[in-house]
């Protein structure tokens, strides 16, 4: 099995590597380090792939890099890389977001559309729904993003629907809920958070703290990515939500409690295009494609964090 991943050096691109590659899979991986956080992170995740069998690691850009010839024989796809960050997408960095989000998945599916994967999986995000008239949100809820991140993002699942419906590519789009993990993305809540306590120093909530995310560990998402790759739907989308709904104030209380440190917390103005709270329904995700979210915030929490005391040695 041949596999190609986008975003390889990314958070949930290195741990899908990861599992692909102790199932014994070839797994070519392209990341082009973009700046939106620190590239030292990105390399110490690339780090622990690199030396394992059947790995090649490139380091270049979606949209310059001849794909054709990196996907040539992938049987699967997996277009993990974008421009992340709700906050950072409005004024003049919208164009970095269009053209990593939007241009990037396009041409990704062009390649897809002459290498015949058997599947091209493209991750997609929560922030496609934006507010969500209901909670749970599911899958036939409106899309209506809150912020240009969560349009780029729609746009792409647009793409994978156009190229399946018009050249036969076979796509699911996964639809991320607050991903963390060990390793995680230094931009997150639970990284700032963490390492705002562990250094004595305030950390930032926007709002009254009483907004709520559903955190999906990232071994769920991979599992995620799996079942997509080998399930025999396609031109559809799924929810991946986690098993622990919680308020940013609850999470602080845990991260406290797993540190013995108390947060001094310093409260901003509630963000423009962040959701007051999201959570997945998962119904339809467990139904076809037989994914149940199995880490709780309680069991996920500690190892996220003691990777953050390793990464910066506190």
């Amino acid at each position: 099995m041949k596999c190609f991943v986008t975003g390889a050096a990314g958070f949930i691109g290195a741990h899908l590597c990861r599992r692909l590659l102790a199932e014994g899979a070839q797994v070519l991986g392209i990341d082009s380090f973009t700046d939106y956080y620190p590239r030292p992170v990105k390399e110490a995740r690339v780090a622990l792939l690199a030396g394992q069998p059947g790995f090649t690691f490139v380091e270049g850009d979606v949209l310059t890099a001849d794909l054709d010839a990196l996907a040539a024989g992938s049987d699967f796809i997996f277009h993990q890389a974008a421009q992340a960050g709700v906050r950072a997408s409005w004024g003049q960095t919208f164009e970095i977001y269009t053209n990593n989000n939007v241009l990037a998945t396009q041409r990704m599916l062009e390649c897809a559309r002459r290498v015949r994967p058997r599947k091209f999986v493209y991750a997609s995000s929560s922030s496609v729904y934006g507010e969500g008239r209901e909670r749970p949100t599911r899958e036939n809820d409106p899309k209506v993003p809150l912020s240009p991140y969560g349009v780029t993002k729609l746009a792409g699942e647009h793409l994978c629907h156009l190229y399946e419906h018009n050249f036969g590519v076979p796509t699911i789009s996964l639809r991320y809920f607050t991903v963390y993990g060990p390793l995680g993305r230094p931009d997150m809540s639970i990284w700032k958070f963490t390492l705002a306590m562990l250094r004595g120093e305030e950390l930032t909530v926007y709002g009254d703290g009483e907004q709520s995310r559903g955190f999906t560990y990232v071994s769920d998402v991979v599992e995620a990515n799996v079942l997509a790759a080998r399930s025999k739907l396609s031109d559809t989308a799924f929810n991946v939500g986690g098993a622990s709904t919680v308020t940013v104030n609850q999470l602080i209380r845990q991260i406290e409690r797993i540190l013995g440190k108390k947060a001094r917390v310093r409260h901003e103005e509630f963000a423009k295009g962040d959701a007051r709270h999201t959570e997945a329904d998962m119904a339809r995700t467990r139904k076809l494609l037989g994914l149940t979210a199995r880490t709780p915030l309680s069991k996920g929490l500690p190892p996220t964090i003691q990777s953050i005391r390793d990464f910066y040695g506190l």
